[in-house]
């Protein structure tokens, strides 16, 4: 007897009642068709056992994680007996908007929803603006190729930055046996690479005044790593790859500044790839930051249809989006380190 497989899924991150990042729910569009794979649970009844990526049966290790208790009994029995747990519609209230998180029911556990996308309140971001305006003029410097002294000035004027920079590369370790303690060991242990992604990271980092800054971070993480693997399983090249990171990492800049998409990036020398992916959904990037967005709505007939444009199965989908979970949660952790 042919196994049940995962049709295309998606995993929505879950805020706590006061808005913070807390676990993982299950999303998808049900089961479809497939072969036997590695981490399957045989079913009491003695049907064929559905096989379930090893990675997403790994996930309640590292958080919270959350099914729908109306899920299909073979895909429910699956995610139990790897650690997920079941949870009711009452437990879960979505917000779409900062002042829904206002009117959270008493029953209500968990909050779902676009909420962090929403416009801060005037006047509560204003330090978190001016700080996120010196990250993004050190995105661009470093895009740029500038000199490290330069680089180095503008990490002086922003404490926060500079302490979690040092804090990121003391924290690797690297094998150089000794502390860091200047901005330039610091540039030159992390290298110009790492630099950018981290710095990308950064603009996303909490801030006093806003309260959406860890979903955005945790969201935008998401996406920019499932965007890479996802890159890769479709065959693009290195540079490609990390394009795809790059255009996830940015898809989110409008929300967390609270502007247009395009006039957060014009300061920004970037790719024609990247620009037109981001501006336009057009291109190979264009096409799977458009797939990442259908599966954040939950469109999975769209979803479907865009894997098959990119010559993707649900298999490469369903690892992409649990490793990309899975370096998130290392990421909002605190552990913000790169992925290599």
């Amino acid at each position: 007897m042919i196994a049940p497989t995962l049709a295309p899924v998606f995993l929505h991150l879950l805020a706590d009642r006061k808005g913070q990042p807390a676990a993982l729910l299950f999303a998808g569009g049900g089961l479809a068709p497939g072969a036997p794979a590695s981490g399957t649970v045989e079913r009491p009844d003695g049907a064929a056992p559905l096989a379930l990526p090893g990675v997403l049966s790994g996930l309640p290790a590292a958080s919270s994680c959350y099914y729908p208790d109306t899920l299909e009994v073979p895909l429910a029995e699956a995610l139990a007996a790897a650690g997920w747990q079941p949870v009711c519609a009452a437990e879960l209230y979505r917000a779409d908007t900062m002042a829904a998180l206002d009117d959270v029911p008493p029953g209500a556990h968990w909050v779902r929803g676009d909420w962090a996308l929403d416009t801060p309140p005037k006047g509560a971001a204003g330090q978190a603006g001016a700080s996120r305006g010196l990250a993004l003029q050190l995105v661009q410097l470093v895009a740029n190729d500038a000199d490290t002294h330069e680089i180095e000035a503008l990490l002086r004027r922003d404490p926060t930055l500079s302490y979690h920079l040092l804090k990121l590369v003391n924290s690797l370790g690297m094998g150089t046996g000794r502390r860091v303690t200047s901005f330039s060991q610091a540039i030159l242990i992390l290298g110009r690479q790492q630099l950018r992604r981290w710095l990308n990271l950064m603009l996303f980092a909490a801030r006093d005044g806003d309260l959406r800054t860890a979903m955005l971070l945790a969201r935008v993480s998401v996406r920019a790593m499932a965007m890479e693997l996802l890159a890769r399983r479709a065959g693009l090249d290195k540079h490609q790859q990390e394009q795809a990171f790059m255009t996830g990492m940015f898809s989110l800049l409008g929300a967390l500044f609270g502007m247009p998409l395009a006039e957060v990036m014009q300061p920004l020398t970037i790719g024609e790839s990247v620009k037109q992916a981001l501006l336009a959904k057009a291109g190979e990037l264009g096409t799977l930051l458009r797939l990442l967005e259908q599966a954040e709505q939950g469109d999975f007939a769209a979803v479907a249809a865009s894997l098959q444009q990119l010559q993707l199965d649900a298999a490469d989908f369903n690892a992409a989006v649990a490793e990309a979970n899975q370096w998130m949660l290392s990421v909002t952790s605190g552990a913000g380190q790169s992925h290599a």
